[in-house]
């Protein structure tokens, strides 16, 4: 674990600390006079290699090929002009928004790419893909982290919530990354197990700790679900209270648990870009809703200090619960690990 940490601060220069109490001054700033000021650039960004993904999870756009916005995949020239625009500031960057970011034949040679410029990367995989090829092309990449989506640990459980999809490979993924990172005497990446607690899978919240502390990952993440439509309820839902963003209220509908502040700190230090270079709020918008601008069209900088993008900043600090993207918000949701 501890080199994990001192890669995150191997990442960090002078500039990029600079930056960082800009956004940080900024926020606090924009809070106490109710109004958005943006003294800084973004300390991490997401950006999606692609929306193509092999499984069909119910819960997702990408699972149930339901996107209203363009589909693609990440064009890797384009990606070397956003990284010379950010590379100065930016400290992290999670190759992920929706789909499958093995699925893009270029996704490692971005990560090549980044880690060059000394940022932090980051990817989220469902692991049908890290076969030994592919996993000894992730080590020389340099990725710092991958974590690895396994949402039961028998196949029964596993597959009712990732449709398609094979528990076997998730396991043998593991196992080869694992491995490989140990012939090439390599402590990167960092391996996270994340299991996200649906009702069907709820029971084996302790056997995925077990199980992944026997294969030897760095890391296990229990994460809350997001559901749509949760209001009246849902088959997904968990029943155990601490494993729910959701409560039932007094009228008998469902509520998401966290108190909704009309205040946003993603929203002063980080943002989403989807392939096609869009630029959205954060990753509640997986249908680029509310789109601040377009790379292919305007520099970075410009969007993020554009009318539109302090609009968006000032509408968060006046009603957050006026905004669709925010009303099913995990800010503030403890995750469990």
């Amino acid at each position: 674990m501890i080199h994990y940490y001192i890669s995150i601060l191997r990442k960090l220069s002078f500039f990029k600390i600079l930056n960082y109490f800009k956004l940080f001054y900024g926020f606090h700033y924009s809070r106490l006079i109710n109004k958005p000021k943006q003294f800084g650039l973004p300390f991490s960004i997401s950006i999606e290699p692609t929306t193509s993904c092999n499984l069909r999870c119910p819960q997702c756009p990408s699972g149930l090929r339901e996107f209203t916005r363009p589909t693609g995949m990440l064009d890797p020239i384009f990606f070397e002009k956003i990284i010379k625009q950010l590379k100065h500031h930016l400290h992290s960057l999670t190759f992920y928004f929706q789909g499958e970011p093995y699925l893009n034949p270029d996704f490692l040679k971005m990560v090549e790419v980044a880690h060059r410029q000394n940022i932090f990367t980051i990817t989220s995989t469902n692991a049908h893909y890290l076969n030994e090829q592919n996993c000894v092309n992730t080590i020389n990449s340099k990725l710092d982290k991958l974590i690895i989506s396994v949402d039961g640990i028998t196949q029964d459980v596993y597959q009712q919530y990732r449709i398609g999809g094979s528990l076997n490979k998730v396991i043998e993924g593991t196992k080869e990354i694992l491995k490989q990172k140990a012939i090439l005497k390599s402590n990167t990446p960092h391996v996270v197990w994340q299991f996200v607690v649906f009702k069907p899978n709820e029971h084996q919240v302790e056997a995925v700790k077990k199980l992944g502390n026997e294969l030897g990952v760095n890391e296990i993440k229990i994460k809350t679900a997001q559901i749509y439509d949760f209001n009246n309820g849902h088959e997904l839902i968990p029943e155990t209270d601490k494993y729910s963003r959701y409560i039932k209220g007094d009228s008998g509908k469902y509520e998401i648990k966290n108190k909704l502040l009309n205040q946003c700190w993603r929203m002063w230090q980080a943002c989403v870009v989807t392939w096609d270079g869009k630029i959205v709020p954060c990753c509640f918008d997986k249908d680029a809703t509310f789109k601040l601008g377009s790379l292919s069209e305007e520099t970075f900088s410009d969007i993020w200090h554009s009318k539109e993008y302090n609009q968006f900043r000032r509408s968060i600090l006046k009603g957050r619960n006026q905004i669709e993207i925010c009303n099913n918000c995990t800010e503030g949701t403890k995750v469990f690990s």
